[in-house]
C-alpha cells in the first residue's frame, strides 16, 4: 500500500473508549534489557506519563518480526481498534526515525525503515 494512503487512514482512527495510562512511549531496542530471551527492564523512562494505552504496542512492530508480532497480540488480547492504533504509533514513530536520524545517527533511521515495512506488510487493505 501506498504509504501516504496507509497514514491518511491510521490518522484517522477513532480513540474509543480508553483511558489514558502510564505510558513509556519509546519501547524501542535501545530502552528495553533482554536477558534468557526475556524481557528484564525498561530504561529511559524520562518521558513517561499518561497517554493513549495503544502507544506502548510500538514495540510490536519496531522489535518483533510477523511470528513474535501475531503470539504477542494474542498473548495481550488487544481488540482489533488498539492495535491498529499501535501500528498508527509506530508508523508516526518511524517516519520520524527515518529522515531526523538519518545523517546522526544510522542505526535508528534503519531501525525507522524496518518498522516502516514492518507497519506496511501487516496492512490487511
Amino acid at each position: 500500500m501506498e504509504i501516504r494512503r496507509l497514514w491518511l487512514m491510521l490518522r484517522e482512527l477513532p480513540r474509543g473508549g480508553s483511558k489514558d495510562v502510564m505510558n513509556h512511549g519509546d519501547l524501542i531496542a535501545g530502552n528495553v534489557l533482554v536477558s534468557g530471551g526475556r524481557l528484564a527492564g525498561v530504561i529511559d523512562v524520562g518521558g513517561l506519563g499518561p497517554a493513549d494505552p495503544a502507544l506502548d504496542l510500538v514495540s510490536a512492530w519496531h522489535l518483533l518480526d510477523t511470528r513474535p508480532r501475531r503470539a504477542f497480540r494474542d498473548h495481550l488480547g488487544c481488540d482489533e481498534l488498539e492495535w491498529e492504533r499501535g501500528r498508527a504509533w509506530a508508523f508516526q514513530q518511524a517516519m520520524g526515525l527515518v529522515w531526523y536520524y538519518h545523517d546522526s545517527n544510522a542505526p535508528l533511521s534503519r531501525m525507522g525503515r524496518r518498522t516502516l515495512e514492518r507497519v506496511t506488510a501487516d496492512t490487511p487493505y
